[in-house]
């Protein structure tokens, strides 16, 4: 695995004296991105192209850092991605109407930034988020996948059962410690809420009289996720929905605490961040500050 650059994080509490935090939202195609965090190496990073962007139309000396809300991997894509930035009050005042329509012009096409304001009192993009919703795109025609589409859907050789694959995500609902589906980090807890997970099948797009397969899209919405959890998940569904599992066994791969080797960590080209939820404006400090302690079960909060 590439090693991340450690750098200085902006201040979670607010910005510096003189200094005005701006929320950024934006999306990405992460095909050509190796995630989103700067790494050794000068790997293409998203985080790295985005702030060499703010530096060079706000023609800065510095690049001032972000802070995310999702960290996503090499290959994942967002749609609606949450990140602020900590700029000097005074060129925030004389240049931020104009960052937005600098950045098109700057940025490249895989990558844009739709809104670029002064955020809230209190808002931080990673801890005062509530909720994070992502997409998982899966093709199971025995065909293949569109190629159109090739980057942003799995292709699986096996017809599945939607049925059988909502039955055994409504088992994960709630609460948990997410051991088995997660790559642990020194420090961190694996305990998250799992608030959403379900899956349908969308038809296919006619297009000059043949029909193109359809998707199996799963959504999957938690008030965070740890390192590889979404496609971890996703791999124990595929072998529900392939009916090589019966129903239950994702849930007995999450009581068992271990990871379990039959779960494969799917492609990370099917995978998407579509939306990140935040509190309303007063209680977004609050929020902030719950999201940093250490989550044990029953505590209510998380850690990222």
């Amino acid at each position: 695995m590439t090693e991340c650059v450690e750098e200085r994080e902006p201040r979670r509490d607010g910005p510096a004296e003189g200094f005005v935090r701006v929320r950024l939202d934006l999306s990405y195609d992460g095909t050509d991105f190796s995630g989103w965090a700067k790494q050794k190496g000068g790997r293409r990073t998203v985080q790295g192209e985005l702030e060499e962007a703010i530096r060079v139309v706000l023609r800065q000396p510095e690049v001032f850092p972000l802070t995310v809300a999702g960290r996503t991997d090499a290959g994942v894509h967002a749609r609606g991605q949450v990140a602020h930035v900590d700029l000097p009050a005074g060129v925030w005042a004389a240049e931020g109407g104009k960052l937005r329509r600098r950045l098109a012009g700057k940025l490249p096409g895989d990558l844009r930034v739709w809104r670029a304001e002064q955020a809230p009192a209190g808002f931080e993009a990673r801890f005062s988020a509530i909720w994070r919703r992502y997409a998982y795109r899966i093709c199971d025609h025995p065909a293949g996948a569109d190629p159109l589409r090739r980057s942003h859907v799995l292709w699986h050789d096996r017809p599945l059962d939607v049925d059988a694959m909502n039955e055994a995500a409504a088992l994960l609902l709630g609460e948990h410690d997410f051991a088995a589906y997660c790559k642990k980090r020194e420090g961190a807890t694996t305990i998250r809420s799992l608030l959403d997970f379900r899956w349908e099948r969308q038809p296919g797009d006619a297009l000059l009289g043949p029909v193109l397969p359809g998707l199996v899209i799963g959504t999957v919405r938690a008030d965070a996720f740890c390192h590889n959890m979404v496609r971890a998940l996703v791999g124990s569904m595929l072998l529900v929905g392939g009916g090589l599992k019966p129903v239950s066994f994702p849930g007995e791969v999450l009581a068992g605490g271990v990871r379990h080797s039959a779960v494969n960590v799917v492609r990370p080209w099917g995978l998407t961040l579509e939306e990140v939820g935040y509190p309303a404006d007063a209680d977004l400090a609050a929020r902030s500050r719950a999201a940093r302690n250490l989550r044990v079960l029953g505590a209510g909060s998380a850690d990222g």
